[in-house]
């Protein structure tokens, strides 16, 4: 992973120092809220339904065991005992006092870690396939693209008041597990003979008008690809509606102008660029960054582990989470580990101090000192020999984070809110959780296999609920929570905006009303091994729409 040098540190540093004059000058009066509203979102500091609330950086959602300790560290001395993971591979903590947030900065500063550009209308953290580096089927790591991304958008002079927020994805396998084009910047790095360049989509993104980015160039070279990012911004910034932030996004220009009418803006503004504007990326600057991300020295090891097999002929518990929670790895005899955060009945993507305490010892002792967060709200130990499998399981389990469902029923993404957001207009987490118990059962899950559910608690859509395969949105009518349910979201390489099935449920209504749809599914796919998602597909959204609005 990228280690800062003197200039990072310093600046990292001179920011927690600037900010804590800036929060004295708040305590003391000086500042009122308005004033220091936009000095505490440029550290990322959001005022909540009940407090502040403070969002960590982590960029393209790696970690190592000594950032994750100090995370726990924060969780327990100045938290509630826990932190939240979020749909940006982020981490945020919800109860820090504002007196204590610059010493929390200091604490994080002190471990390569910052709150900059985590909220804003800026370029935010740039997000990654969580087993990036580990996978067998990634053409190369984007991790080092990610950083040079990162290292070009901080503090960025002509990219710090964009119209609104902006968020860049980047992927290298033909799995989309980076959710690329329901970004403002979708990047697929792909090669034409030995050149690497980038498949780019512009203007994706879900909240209140959804919308699938479009492709706008099909390969731009590796050397090109700030100077391309520059034209697009440029063009974003110069035409972007400011008028109105329910129209500011990326996603309604494009839509607006047309995709032929962008493409020619950026072309347009990539040609006028001067050779003293364009930006220097030789390509030992791309190999210096590349050398960060050196895959790390497995120890040879073959193809099976004796210890792995026994443990899962005599442990049923154990050989469930074999089959659900571990991804092949690109070199024989290891293997990727999700910790899933999604417990039956917890808080999906929370984990506590105690709990970050076990994944950094873990991390450094079997996973070579790395860990990631998944865009889903889990953890993922991405380098793990199978032969130590027993001893990470059976810590994991110690701890309650051996739940086997990755990408099953129960892992779902859920956004914190009405309990915490006050943007929202209902509660997901209660939602979440009510359907998790309807599907609590280990064999139920694993029979109707791969399904993504997710639940926003508004139209913002923090909880990625139009692309969930059954997306679930928190409305508020009169006063009263209604959940309104969508079928047909998608956010891999075949991506698709969720089409919503008709009149939103009381939040009673909720679990029994998706017990009665993929019960219908079970019925009516073609075998087991038909996903839900295909067979609604197949057979179009009616028969599931009249399972939902059935008599319970």
């Amino acid at each position: 992973m990228y280690r800062y040098d003197e200039f990072d540190a310093r600046i990292v540093s001179e920011r927690v120092a600037q900010f804590r004059g800036q929060v004295d000058r708040r305590l003391s009066g000086e500042l009122l809220e308005d004033e220091f509203k936009p000095l505490r979102l440029q550290n990322g500091v959001y005022l909540q339904l009940h407090a502040y609330m403070l969002r960590v950086a982590i960029p393209y959602g790696q970690l190592n065991g000594r950032q994750l300790r100090q995370l726990a560290i924060v969780a327990r001395d100045y938290d509630r005992n826990y932190g939240h993971f979020t749909t940006r591979q982020n981490i945020q903590f919800n109860w820090v006092a504002l007196k204590d947030i610059p010493d929390v900065l200091a604490k994080l500063a002190e471990v390569e870690m910052h709150a900059i550009q985590t909220s804003g209308n800026c370029i935010r953290n740039v997000t990654s396939d969580h087993y990036a580096g580990a996978t067998k089927d990634e053409l190369m790591d984007p991790r080092p693209w990610c950083e040079i991304i990162r290292q070009w958008s901080t503090f960025h002079p002509e990219f710090a008041f964009l119209p609104r927020k902006f968020k860049i994805a980047v992927t290298a396998a033909e799995h989309d597990r980076a959710a690329i084009r329901v970004h403002d910047i979708g990047l697929h790095i792909r090669k034409r003979g030995d050149v690497v360049g980038f498949e780019v989509h512009v203007g994706g993104g879900q909240g209140r008008t959804p919308h699938l980015a479009t492709l706008v160039n099909e390969f731009v070279p590796e050397a090109k690809l700030l100077d391309y990012l520059e034209a697009i911004m440029r063009v974003y910034n110069r035409f972007g509606r400011r008028d109105n932030k329910y129209k500011a996004r990326i996603k309604i220009l494009v839509s607006e102008l047309g995709e032929a009418e962008f493409r020619r803006l950026v072309e347009e503004e990539y040609a006028a660029q001067r050779d003293n504007e364009k930006i220097d990326l030789p390509q030992v600057e791309i190999d210096r960054i590349h050398a960060y991300f050196a895959p790390p020295a497995l120890a040879a090891k073959p193809d099976t582990s004796s210890a792995f097999e026994a443990l899962k002929a005599d442990d049923a518990e154990f050989a469930r989470w074999a089959r659900i929670n571990l991804h092949p790895h690109k070199t024989p005899g290891y293997t990727s580990v999700t910790v899933s955060l999604k417990p039956i009945g917890g808080l999906a993507g929370d984990a506590t101090d105690a709990q970050m305490m076990t994944v950094a010892h873990l991390a450094e002792t079997y996973a070579y000192d790395d860990i990631r967060v998944s865009h889903a709200q889990n953890l993922v130990l991405p380098h793990v020999a199978l032969d130590d499998l027993p001893d990470v399981y059976r810590e994991l389990k110690a701890a309650g984070l051996h739940t086997a469902n990755e990408s099953l029923i129960t892992d779902m993404i859920v956004c914190p809110g009405l309990d915490y957001c006050n943007l929202a207009n209902a509660r997901s987490i209660p939602v979440g959780q009510a359907v998790q118990e309807v599907f609590a059962d280990p064999d139920y899950q694993e029979d109707i296999g791969r399904l993504h559910i997710n639940i926003s608690g508004c139209i913002n859509a923090c909880g990625h609920h139009h692309v969930g395969h059954i997306g679930i949105l928190g409305v508020d009518k009169k006063g009263e929570e209604f959940y309104q349910i969508t079928f047909g979201g998608r956010a891999d390489e075949k991506a698709a905006i969720g089409d919503i099935a008709g009149p939103g449920l009381k939040a009673d209504d909720v679990p029994g009303a998706l017990k009665r749809v993929v019960d219908t599914y079970r019925e009516l796919r073609a075998d087991k091994g038909e996903l839900f998602i295909e067979t609604l597909a197949r057979l179009g959204h009616d028969p599931f729409k009249e399972a939902l609005y059935a008599a319970g």
